[in-house]
Order: structure tokens, then sequence, then C-alpha cells
């Protein structure tokens, strides 16, 4: 069976890397899942059913984190010692502050005037950004391991993804009678 004191990437076995081959991780997915299903198990002892059930959820949880781009970057400075999302380690440019409640009133002038094509034109905006930060993320964690810039990166990268949330909650509610 696996090693529950494998990492994530190790358990997967991939490079501990933010530019990560998502059909890599699917693969790796596919065939852990194949090896540790609870059905597999279904008759055999008791422990080991609950040790494929113990299983299962690991390999879950390690998947999930390694999907999406915000969990991963996290988890690779989790790995470096550095917590970025902590509650006490909140600083942030003022240029990025300033840029954040520019956002946040287009935000509100767009869902006050219910303009669709304002909320749409922001999405763009906001999912460019994104992807901009992403490359960012790759390059500090994955070439340069300037793992403070990073942190501050992905920081501004949890803001985006929730602005992009309350932009698409936006867009429903005008596309919702």
């Amino acid at each position: 069976m696996l090693d529950f004191n494998r990492n994530h990437f190790e358990l997967f076995g991939l490079s501990p890397a933010f530019a990560l081959s998502r059909e890599s991780l699917e693969r790796a997915y596919r065939d852990i899942q194949a090896e540790i299903h609870p059905d597999r198990f279904a008759h055999a002892g008791e422990a080991e059913q609950r040790l494929a059930m113990q299983w299962t959820a690991r390999v879950n949880e390690a998947y999930q984190t390694l999907r999406q781009p915000f969990e991963r970057a996290r988890y690779l400075l989790e790995l470096q010692g550095v917590h970025a999302m902590d509650a006490r380690n909140t600083a942030m440019p003022a240029d990025f502050l300033v840029q954040q409640m520019e956002w946040r009133e287009r935000l509100e002038e767009a869902r006050t005037a219910k303009d669709f094509a304002a909320l749409q034109r922001m999405e763009s905006d906001t999912r460019a950004q994104a992807e901009r930060l992403e490359r960012q993320l790759a390059e500090l964690l994955d070439e340069r391991q300037d793992y403070v810039q990073a942190a501050e990166v992905l920081r501004k990268y949890r803001f985006m993804d929730k602005l992009r949330l309350e932009i698409d909650q936006a867009m429903e509610e005008l596309d919702t009678p």
C-alpha cells in the first residue's frame, strides 16, 4: 500500500512544481484510485477496508489540492515553511490595494446599473490578470524559488479568485429573471 508520509507530489510521482501537467496529475490520480478504491477491498477484512477508505480520502485531498492553482501554490509554499495565507500576514502593495478598491467600485456600479456588458469586460480583465499572476507564481516558485515574493503574489491571486466569483455571481443574478 502507499506511504502516508509522502507529500502530495510524491504520492502521485510528480516533481514538486507549480507548472504541473494536468494530464500527468489526472493519469496518476486514476492509477492510484484503481489501486486503492474501497470497492476493491469489499471482501477484505475490516482493517483493510478502513485503510482503503483512509487512502481514498488522502488521495482525493491531495488531488483536489494539486489540481487548483491557488491550492497548489499554497501547498508548495507550505512545503517550504511559508504560510502565505496566515491572517497575520496581509501586507499588500499600496498600488494593488488601490486597484482592489477600483475593481470593487466598478463591480458595484455594474451590478447596480445591471450592466451585463460591463460585468463581462470585468470578468475578462480579471481572468487576464489572474493568468498573469499564475505565470508569475510559476516563475517565482519553479524558477527563482523566491517564496516570500510568491506568497505576496498568491495573496493577490486569492483576491482575484474571490473577485471573479463575485463577478460571476453578479452575472448570474442578471441572467436569471
